[in-house]
């Protein structure tokens, strides 16, 4: 499992440092630093990915401030620099965080090769945080970094009537080459209930190719083992007999479509998702919504 797999579906995470301390958000909505208790609304933090990586998140306190890589020296004369909360007018890089696994746990480095650090020793380092290169042995587990996560993404909730899971399309068996390359219309479904089937159910709407899903109330539903959306998109692509298929996600604040990435969300939880066909472009991106 990659890094970034362990913010992928989480909308909220804690981090814990080699000290057994927690990231925390101080009430003056500027400092960061170290607390033993993980429970309080300061010691969880936000993720956000960055919309032109698959490898860069970003992490919002409970104030809304970002965790961001200052350049402010913490000490003079010391190479460790500040991390603060803060909220620029522009998201820039030093808001921006790249997961790394590393010995069972997480590093987070910043674009230009510095590390967050949870410090320790006597005032002013210990409970303070920085972002530095470790040089000595002895500090290298301090960027090293528990994710915790507190809330998983909840996958959009559309009310369909139950019969709907499993029902079969009643059109004709026959759909000719042209017609669905002239505008993308929903195959034959004839997929039984997958009573006794391990792994979780998939409920899915097809969408045209402009991503608009013309029946609102109608899902139909899969059961699918595996946490690969790679895999869950090839079973689609089977069942369905069209290649090229795109799985997203509705946002439940905005209704906007996104892909789903690396991994669908642990234990097995029941999804709703929109499949998108292959778009005139070959790319079905210009479809997509930018967040």
């Amino acid at each position: 499992m990659s890094a970034i797999d362990s913010f992928q579906n989480s909308k909220t995470v804690r981090l814990k440092g080699s000290h057994g301390k927690y990231l925390v958000a101080e009430d003056d909505e500027v400092s960061v630093t170290q607390e033993r208790s993980g429970d309080s609304k300061s010691a969880k933090w936000a993720v956000e990915f960055v919309e032109s990586s698959d490898t860069i998140i970003r992490l919002r306190s409970c104030y809304g401030k970002y965790l961001t890589a200052s350049n402010q020296p913490f000490l003079l004369g010391m190479t460790g620099r500040k991390v603060l909360q803060t909220l620029p007018p522009r998201l820039d890089s030093s808001v921006e965080w790249e997961p790394i696994r590393e010995s069972g746990a997480v590093k987070l480095k910043t674009r230009y090769g510095h590390f967050l650090r949870a410090n320790g020793g006597l005032p002013p380092w210990r409970n303070s945080i920085t972002h530095d290169i470790p040089h000595r042995t002895v500090t290298r587990d301090w960027i090293l970094w528990e994710v915790q996560v507190v809330e998983f993404l909840p996958p959009p909730q559309i009310v369909v009537e139950k019969e709907d899971c499993f029902a079969s399309d009643e059109t004709s068996p026959t759909t000719s080459q042209s017609s669905q390359s002239a505008s993308f219309s929903r195959p034959e479904w004839d997929g039984s209930p997958p009573k006794g089937s391990d792994g979780r159910l998939i409920y899915f709407q097809l969408a045209n190719e402009y991503g608009e899903v013309e029946n609102e109330s109608e899902e139909l539903c899969i059961a699918f083992k595996g946490f690969q959306v790679s895999e869950l998109a090839g079973r689609l692509e089977d069942e369905l007999g069209i290649p090229g298929l795109t799985v997203c996600t509705k946002s439940p604040l905005n209704g906007k479509l996104y892909p789903l990435r690396l991994h669908l969300p642990p234990n097995n939880a029941t999804m709703h998702v929109i499949v998108l066909p292959p778009s005139s472009k070959g790319d079905p991106s210009h479809i997509i919504p930018d967040p």
